[in-house]
């Protein structure tokens, strides 16, 4: 079995966004970028499937600027066998990634796809969900928990309601949630040896696939401060008087 595992670069989720004065987009000079967190328990869960004897190769993928090259560096520290980089300086959206996954999914003969349920800079939660249509595969979207067992995948999927459990055959599409596992840290000598070992570039071009968006950002704004301060209440008689006449919500 293949996996490919798709990671992308954002700002750590430690870092407090920041837009530009000109509400053009965010703000990324001088800030720490990191991989998507989604994407990083995606690729521990498919590091963890190739050391069970389930896969026998992780592919790991990333679109964007030359300096994505540092977010593939840190998925082989962690133990994917290769990783591909498809250069792009614009912002990409899901239809497109999906495309560009679908192209080198035929193209390395990908048996699974592991991609993180939502990238935590535009939140989309598409990606996994148009690939698997393109591809035309089954999906199992928000995994919390993945078995398998030889051609069948069981998915414990995050649902409003709890949990739910699906089956699915191979070849599949899957997008990860938190609790799926956590992820290792990796050790110094692997970040030393992953330094070293190259990084294969593909050109979207190459595959037949155009990233150029086609959604037009008109304006980036922060979220208005709040206006109120938080007051404490004695009673809950108080607070029901409050909500009525003061924030005028009943």
């Amino acid at each position: 079995m293949k996996i490919l595992v798709g990671v992308k670069r954002v700002i750590d989720y430690n870092v407090k966004v920041r837009v530009k004065p000109d509400g053009s987009s965010v703000d990324l000079d001088n800030v720490k970028m990191a991989m998507n967190p989604f994407d990083e328990i995606a690729v521990e869960q498919a590091i963890r499937l190739k050391e069970s004897g389930v896969a026998d190769e992780v592919i790991a993928v990333s679109i964007g600027p030359d300096k994505s090259q540092e977010t593939l560096r840190q998925a082989l520290a962690m133990g994917a066998d290769r990783a591909i980089l498809m250069p792009y300086e614009g912002t990409t959206e899901p239809l497109s990634v999906a495309k560009a996954f679908k192209a080198l999914v035929e193209k390395e003969e990908i048996n699974l796809v592991l991609l993180g349920k939502q990238a935590i800079d535009d939140d989309c939660n598409q990606t996994a969900q148009m690939l698997s249509a393109l591809l035309d595969w089954p999906q199992g979207t928000f995994a919390s928990g993945l078995t398998v067992e030889g051609e069948a995948l069981e998915v414990t999927r995050e649902v409003d309601g709890g949990q739910e459990c699906v089956q699915l055959e191979l070849p599949a599409v899957i997008s990860v949630d938190l609790r799926l596992n956590d992820p290792r840290f990796a050790s110094l000598p692997a970040i030393m040896k992953a330094k070293k070992k190259p990084i294969d570039r593909v050109e979207a071009e190459s595959l037949g696939v155009d990233l150029a968006p086609r959604l037009e950002l008109l304006k980036v704004s922060e979220p208005p401060a709040r206006q109120t301060q938080c007051v404490l209440v004695d009673t809950a008689t108080d607070l029901v008087e409050k909500l009525k006449n003061e924030a005028q919500v009943l």
